[in-house]
């Protein structure tokens, strides 16, 4: 049975590496978005520090410090080898909309980690799992933390509402469009 993508004008699609960058780095942000507010709301709203707490700030900091390096070696694979050209079917205001979208994705998933890295420095609370640390960024400060933590929260905030832009987007074109846009991603398409 055809698929409606297989009667779309298929654009060139993603190379093999960078479809594993993008859905790595989504199943990671999805588990950082998921333990930063289960984390927060377990200890600040509730005020339980507890092993699961203290498990979830070590876990959130561990996987946002890979992920920082994760993005920094996606953009460096994007710079290399670039992207294929957009989705032929596309209009010129939704290659405007998704730039600015992919634009302030891929700034927000670099400052997040770094303003996270510099919030735990600040307060500070440096370790990871297995006996490692953080390399502190800057000396400690409670008042500045506060500030640096609250605009992590802002951020995380603003890159919930971006994934949803782009999970919509991508399912706009996958059902409503029924253009080639999500299959250029898709893990196991050519």
């Amino acid at each position: 049975m055809a698929t409606s993508d297989e009667h779309a004008v298929p654009g060139q699609s993603y190379p093999s590496v960078a479809k594993a960058f993008h859905w790595v780095s989504a199943v990671a942000v999805a588990f950082m978005l998921t333990t930063g507010l289960v984390m927060t709301w377990r200890g600040h709203d509730l005020g339980i520090w507890d092993e699961l707490t203290n498990g979830l700030y070590t876990s959130h900091k561990t996987v946002g410090f890979v992920l920082l390096w994760l993005i920094v070696l996606r953009l460096a694979n994007r710079l290399v080898f670039g992207a294929p050209p957009p989705e032929p079917t596309l209009t010129a205001a939704h290659r405007r909309i998704a730039a600015a979208n992919h634009g302030a994705l891929y700034a927000l998933l670099v400052a997040m980690p770094l303003a996270g890295w510099l919030a735990v420095s600040l307060f500070p609370a440096l370790d990871l799992f297995a006996g490692l640390s953080l390399p502190a960024l800057t000396a400690p400060d409670r008042d500045a933390y506060e500030t640096v933590a609250w605009a992590h929260g802002l951020g995380a905030r603003l890159l919930m509402a971006l994934v949803a832009l782009h999970v919509a987007a991508a399912l706009y074109h996958r059902f409503v469009r029924r253009d080639g846009v999500l299959a250029r991603m898709w893990p196991g398409r050519p």
